[in-house]
């Protein structure tokens, strides 16, 4: 089973909030999901990144693979 680290969006119209999921690659983007790790907040000044490094490391170690957007917020949060 290939496993990806990825956003499922969340929130309003327009408005909108990410949770950091672990998910396998053949789901749908805001379908059913392994373990929620995070969250991203793009509505804030600045954006605001929660992430649980202890378990994103734990699944990159295990071989998921995060998408380019994730990668970039684990870089900022200091996870990678």
């Amino acid at each position: 089973m290939a496993v990806k680290i990825r956003l499922k969006r969340m929130g309003q119209k327009k408005r909108p909030i990410y949770r950091i999921v672990v998910a396998d690659a053949r789901a749908p983007r805001d379908g059913r999901n392994i373990d929620e790790i995070g969250t991203y907040d793009p509505n804030q000044e600045p954006a605001e990144v929660t992430v649980d490094t202890e378990a994103a490391k734990k699944w990159i170690a295990n071989g998921a693979k995060p998408t380019e957007t994730v990668a970039r917020l684990f870089k900022q949060a200091g996870v990678q």
